[in-house]
């Protein structure tokens, strides 16, 4: 694992996402941190349908986005948002994660 990788999970780790950020280069927008087995959630906002989920590494959705390292120290069972990329996150406990 490389030494500045700030997530609780190694790079190669599968995190969920979008259709619409792996492959219409929609922004990242919310993030979830899950409290049941730590993994990452990664979205754009605008969609819910599970047709619309993926799978990718840690370190490709990075790779993608690096300002994501500024939520890299969000706790388990954590979300947060924001409005554009390179916005500020608004953080949030969340109990349905």
């Amino acid at each position: 694992m490389n030494s500045d990788w700030p997530f609780d999970q190694a790079q190669n780790v599968a995190a969920i996402t979008t259709k619409q950020v792996l492959n219409e280069n929609y922004p990242i927008l919310e993030v979830v941190h899950y409290s049941d087995d730590d993994s990452w959630a990664f979205s754009c906002g605008t969609t819910n349908e599970s047709l619309d989920g993926r799978i990718v590494g840690m370190g490709r959705i990075v790779e993608k986005d690096p300002t994501l390292k500024q939520i890299a120290d969000l706790p388990s069972g954590w979300g947060a948002w924001r409005e554009k990329v390179g916005g500020e996150w608004t953080r949030y406990s969340n109990d349905e994660c």
